[in-house]
Protein backbone atom coordinates (compact mmCIF):
# COMPACT_ATOMS: atom_id res chain seq x y z
CA UNK A 1 0.00 0.00 0.00
CA UNK A 2 1.57 3.41 -0.85
CA UNK A 3 2.47 5.63 1.77
CA UNK A 4 -0.06 9.02 1.29
CA UNK A 5 2.12 12.12 0.09
CA UNK A 6 2.31 14.26 3.34
CA UNK A 7 -0.09 16.82 3.96
CA UNK A 8 2.35 20.06 4.33
CA UNK A 9 4.09 18.94 0.71
CA UNK A 10 0.17 19.14 -0.58
CA UNK A 11 -0.32 22.48 1.12
CA UNK A 12 2.47 23.91 -0.57
CA UNK A 13 1.14 22.86 -3.89
CA UNK A 14 -2.50 23.70 -3.20
CA UNK A 15 -1.09 27.11 -1.89
CA UNK A 16 0.56 27.88 -5.25
CA UNK A 17 -3.09 28.61 -7.14
CA UNK A 18 -4.14 31.90 -6.85
CA UNK A 19 -6.93 33.72 -5.02
CA UNK A 20 -8.22 32.62 -1.74
CA UNK A 21 -8.74 28.99 -0.72
CA UNK A 22 -11.61 27.32 1.30
CA UNK A 23 -11.54 25.54 4.56
CA UNK A 24 -13.03 22.84 2.69
CA UNK A 25 -10.19 22.69 0.14
CA UNK A 26 -7.50 22.43 2.82
CA UNK A 27 -9.68 19.34 4.17
CA UNK A 28 -9.87 17.96 0.93
CA UNK A 29 -6.18 18.53 0.95
CA UNK A 30 -5.40 16.54 4.01
CA UNK A 31 -7.72 13.50 2.93
CA UNK A 32 -7.31 11.04 6.16
CA UNK A 33 -5.35 13.59 7.84
CA UNK A 34 -8.10 16.24 7.82
CA UNK A 35 -8.71 15.66 11.45
CA UNK A 36 -5.58 16.50 12.62
CA UNK A 37 -5.60 19.66 10.25
CA UNK A 38 -8.81 20.85 12.03
CA UNK A 39 -7.55 19.53 16.05
CA UNK A 40 -4.83 22.35 14.47
CA UNK A 41 -6.50 24.97 13.71
CA UNK A 42 -8.68 24.22 17.04
CA UNK A 43 -6.40 24.54 19.49
CA UNK A 44 -4.30 27.61 17.89
CA UNK A 45 -6.30 30.41 18.99
CA UNK A 46 -6.24 28.91 22.75
CA UNK A 47 -2.34 29.43 22.27
CA UNK A 48 -3.31 33.03 22.74
CA UNK A 49 -3.10 34.28 26.17
CA UNK A 50 -5.67 37.17 25.26
CA UNK A 51 -8.34 35.11 23.85
CA UNK A 52 -7.56 31.62 25.44
CA UNK A 53 -10.43 31.95 27.78
CA UNK A 54 -13.60 31.83 25.37
CA UNK A 55 -11.87 29.67 22.62
CA UNK A 56 -10.80 26.81 25.41
CA UNK A 57 -13.98 25.42 25.75
CA UNK A 58 -15.62 25.72 22.36
CA UNK A 59 -12.50 24.38 21.12
CA UNK A 60 -12.07 22.01 23.37
CA UNK A 61 -15.67 20.50 22.94
CA UNK A 62 -15.19 20.36 19.56
CA UNK A 63 -11.78 18.34 19.55
CA UNK A 64 -13.17 16.08 21.95
CA UNK A 65 -16.06 15.28 19.20
CA UNK A 66 -13.31 15.18 16.42
CA UNK A 67 -11.26 12.58 18.42
CA UNK A 68 -14.32 10.74 19.77
CA UNK A 69 -15.34 10.11 15.78
CA UNK A 70 -11.42 8.90 14.87
CA UNK A 71 -11.23 6.34 17.80
CA UNK A 72 -14.40 5.15 16.56
CA UNK A 73 -12.42 4.15 13.18
CA UNK A 74 -14.13 7.56 11.51
CA UNK A 75 -11.27 9.93 10.20
CA UNK A 76 -13.33 11.70 7.77
CA UNK A 77 -14.69 15.10 9.20
CA UNK A 78 -17.99 16.09 8.49
CA UNK A 79 -18.60 20.03 8.44
CA UNK A 80 -21.55 22.19 7.11
CA UNK A 81 -20.88 23.66 3.69
CA UNK A 82 -20.89 26.94 5.23
CA UNK A 83 -18.45 26.36 7.12
CA UNK A 84 -16.49 24.34 4.37
CA UNK A 85 -17.18 27.69 1.92
CA UNK A 86 -14.99 29.92 4.70
CA UNK A 87 -12.21 31.51 2.87
CA UNK A 88 -8.79 31.65 4.13
CA UNK A 89 -5.87 34.05 3.75
CA UNK A 90 -3.15 32.84 1.31
CA UNK A 91 -0.41 34.89 3.03
CA UNK A 92 -1.25 33.91 6.63
CA UNK A 93 -1.48 29.66 5.79
CA UNK A 94 1.88 30.76 4.05
CA UNK A 95 3.00 32.25 6.94
CA UNK A 96 1.90 29.79 9.55
CA UNK A 97 3.39 26.62 7.22
CA UNK A 98 6.74 28.18 7.21
CA UNK A 99 6.95 29.08 11.18
CA UNK A 100 6.13 24.95 11.43
CA UNK A 101 8.29 23.97 9.15
CA UNK A 102 11.16 26.10 10.64
CA UNK A 103 9.89 25.03 14.14
CA UNK A 104 10.33 21.27 13.42
CA UNK A 105 13.67 21.98 11.53
CA UNK A 106 15.30 23.84 14.52
CA UNK A 107 14.13 21.20 16.84
CA UNK A 108 15.36 18.50 14.09
CA UNK A 109 11.54 17.18 14.24
CA UNK A 110 11.46 16.61 10.38
CA UNK A 111 14.06 14.07 10.60
CA UNK A 112 12.04 12.00 12.92
CA UNK A 113 10.66 8.75 11.24
CA UNK A 114 7.34 9.09 8.92
CA UNK A 115 4.30 6.78 9.33
CA UNK A 116 0.74 6.56 9.19
CA UNK A 117 -0.17 6.92 12.99
CA UNK A 118 -3.11 4.57 15.02
CA UNK A 119 -6.45 6.61 14.16
CA UNK A 120 -7.75 4.85 17.14
CA UNK A 121 -5.18 5.33 19.47
CA UNK A 122 -4.67 9.17 18.12
CA UNK A 123 -8.37 9.97 18.19
CA UNK A 124 -8.39 8.83 22.04
CA UNK A 125 -5.46 10.87 22.89
CA UNK A 126 -7.23 13.57 21.00
CA UNK A 127 -10.60 13.37 23.15
CA UNK A 128 -8.92 13.37 26.23
CA UNK A 129 -6.68 16.12 25.91
CA UNK A 130 -9.87 18.13 24.33
CA UNK A 131 -11.74 17.61 27.26
CA UNK A 132 -8.65 19.34 29.20
CA UNK A 133 -8.79 21.90 27.47
CA UNK A 134 -12.15 22.41 27.50
CA UNK A 135 -12.37 22.25 31.32
CA UNK A 136 -12.16 25.71 32.91
CA UNK A 137 -8.86 25.71 35.11
CA UNK A 138 -8.01 28.29 37.26
CA UNK A 139 -4.34 27.25 37.49
CA UNK A 140 -1.38 29.59 35.04
CA UNK A 141 -1.21 28.04 31.81
CA UNK A 142 -3.95 25.98 32.23
CA UNK A 143 -5.65 26.53 28.45
CA UNK A 144 -2.07 26.83 26.74
CA UNK A 145 -0.76 23.60 28.04
CA UNK A 146 -3.35 21.42 26.42
CA UNK A 147 -3.54 23.94 23.67
CA UNK A 148 0.13 22.97 23.07
CA UNK A 149 -0.16 19.50 23.63
CA UNK A 150 -3.30 19.52 20.92
CA UNK A 151 -1.15 21.00 18.21
CA UNK A 152 1.94 18.59 18.46
CA UNK A 153 -0.72 16.21 18.11
CA UNK A 154 -2.37 17.78 15.23
CA UNK A 155 0.95 18.38 13.50
CA UNK A 156 1.98 14.53 13.92
CA UNK A 157 -0.98 13.71 12.57
CA UNK A 158 -0.37 15.73 9.25
CA UNK A 159 3.73 14.82 8.92
CA UNK A 160 2.63 11.77 10.10
CA UNK A 161 5.56 11.48 12.64
CA UNK A 162 4.80 9.10 15.73
CA UNK A 163 7.21 10.45 17.10
CA UNK A 164 5.56 13.50 18.02
CA UNK A 165 2.59 11.64 18.73
CA UNK A 166 4.60 10.10 21.49
CA UNK A 167 5.62 13.63 22.72
CA UNK A 168 1.83 14.36 22.95
CA UNK A 169 1.21 11.61 24.72
CA UNK A 170 3.41 12.30 27.52
CA UNK A 171 2.39 16.28 27.42
CA UNK A 172 -1.09 14.98 28.11
CA UNK A 173 -0.22 12.49 30.98
CA UNK A 174 2.14 15.62 32.49
CA UNK A 175 -0.79 17.76 31.78
CA UNK A 176 -2.99 15.22 33.69
CA UNK A 177 -0.82 15.00 36.67
CA UNK A 178 -0.77 18.48 36.91
CA UNK A 179 -4.93 19.00 36.81
CA UNK A 180 -5.10 15.90 39.44
CA UNK A 181 -2.71 17.92 41.86
CA UNK A 182 -4.63 20.92 41.60
CA UNK A 183 -8.06 19.31 41.43
CA UNK A 184 -9.29 20.67 44.94
CA UNK A 185 -9.15 24.13 43.03
CA UNK A 186 -10.23 22.92 39.68
CA UNK A 187 -13.25 21.17 41.68
CA UNK A 188 -14.31 25.03 43.77
CA UNK A 189 -14.28 26.87 40.69
CA UNK A 190 -15.99 24.55 38.81
CA UNK A 191 -18.74 24.48 41.38
CA UNK A 192 -18.96 28.46 41.75
CA UNK A 193 -19.08 28.71 38.07
CA UNK A 194 -21.83 26.32 37.82
CA UNK A 195 -23.70 28.65 40.29
CA UNK A 196 -23.17 31.78 38.84
CA UNK A 197 -24.29 30.35 35.79
CA UNK A 198 -27.77 28.84 37.57
CA UNK A 199 -27.61 32.42 39.44
CA UNK A 200 -27.87 33.77 36.11
CA UNK A 201 -30.29 31.86 33.97
CA UNK A 202 -33.23 32.37 37.15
Amino acid sequence: MATPEPFFEALHGLLERDGCITLGELVEAAGEQALGLLVLLLALPSLVPVVDVPSAPLGGAAIIGLGWRMARGDAKPWLPERIRKMELQRGRVKETLARVDRLMARLRLDRLERRPLSQRWMGALMAWTGLLLAIPVPVPFGNIFPAATLAILGIALLGERPGLGWIGALASLGITLYFALSADLISHEIRRGFSLFVDWIV
